[in-house]
Formats: structure tokens, sequence, C-alpha cells
């Protein structure tokens, strides 16, 4: 997860306050000492209790897969290996407003793009058939269109056109709104057990 650290106007610095809280990460800010909720971005204890800060779209891909869309990338050449951070076992999360889709990776693995809307922002969640661990979600609105993305032969196309959409970047790729490009928003990974501790009133896609 990424977030904005400005905040009214201020840069925050913030460091790892070292304790967990639902079993994840807490952050502190060095101005006032807030203490705050790394999934939530939110502020839980101190004088700052209460406010958040604005999710930033990231995702949780491989090296290769990101390499392959961001040749130019400039990273930490730090050791890896097996993780339980692999996207199957995860699941997707959009948090919009007081509203909170959860998109199971082995869900949309299976039946494909999720097509709905939360706090009335109509959003498509993707998994690229190309690529496992390539994801993004995408605001389905272009214009005065609706679309309805879906999986044909091994590509995302819109069910309205038919039009090829690259899922690394939002693009239309070929047919009727070639070059076109679908606006990415914010959402970020989420083992399940924690999706439900952190957003327990969240719609959950069944497909």
């Amino acid at each position: 997860m990424v977030h904005r650290r400005e905040l009214d106007g201020e840069v925050l610095v913030l460091g790892n306050q070292g304790a967990l809280w639902g079993n994840a990460m807490t952050w502190w800010d060095h101005d006032t000492g807030s203490v705050w909720s790394q999934p939530l971005g939110e502020a839980i204890v101190g004088p700052r209790k209460g406010e958040r800060l604005d999710l930033m779209a990231s995702q949780l891909t491989s090296w290769e897969t990101w390499s392959a869309d961001h040749p130019d990338t400039v990273t930490l050449n730090a050791p890896g290996g097996d993780s339980r951070f692999d996207l199957d076992n995860m699941s997707i999360v959009v948090d919009f407003a007081d509203e909170t889709g959860v998109y199971p990776v082995t869900v949309l693995s299976v039946n494909g793009p999720a097509n709905d809307v939360v706090a009335g922002v109509p959003i498509a969640v993707v998994l690229d058939p190309a690529a496992s661990d390539r994801w993004k979600v995408l605001h389905r609105r272009l214009g005065n269109r609706l679309l309805t993305l879906d999986v044909v032969d091994d590509n995302v196309v819109d069910v309205e056109t038919g039009t090829i959409w690259d899922v690394s970047n939002g693009r239309a790729l070929s047919g009727p709104l070639d070059g076109e490009i679908l606006d990415t928003l914010p959402g970020f990974t989420s083992f399940p057990s924690d999706a439900r501790t952190f957003w327990p009133d969240a719609r959950y896609w069944e497909g």
C-alpha cells in the first residue's frame, strides 16, 4: 500500500512505530507522535486520531512483470526468495469513501474481471490473462460510455465495442476505442483474514 503523506498542506515524516495493531504495522508521525494504522492510513491514537491519508495506486507483482512494463525502473537489489505474499493467496481491496469491495484473486482467476460499483464509482478489477501477477483496478467509464470488461481468447476486451485493452496501463490496443485510456484507480492486496479484520463491513465479490 502507498499513502500520500501530505495532510492539510503539511508533509508528514513517518516512522515505524514498532507495535502491531490488528496484526499489521503501525507508524508514528514525528511532529505529533500520533500512531497510524498502515492498512487504514488512519491515525488511531494521538492528536491526529481519526485523520486519514489519501491512498495512491500501487500493486503487488513480480519484478519480472514490473520490469517488463517499466524497463527504466531503478530499484534496490535485495535478495529474494519464496514468499507467502503470492498473489494467488491474496484478495484485492478497493476502499473508497465509506464503501469497500474485496475481490479474491482465486475468484477473479476463474470468473474473469469484476465489473462493480464502489461508492458510486464504476470499476473493473482485472487480472491480466497473459501474466498471472499483473492486475489493475480500472475506471470503467470512458466519456459517456460505461464499459464492461471480460476475457476473450486470452485478451481483455470490453463487451460493448470489442476493443482489446492492455491491463498494464489501461490503454486500448486495438478496436473502435484504439488509443483511449481507462484511468487506474487505487487498489491494494490483503490476506483474506486481514481484510475481514480491517474492513468488516466490506462486500465480497463472488463472481
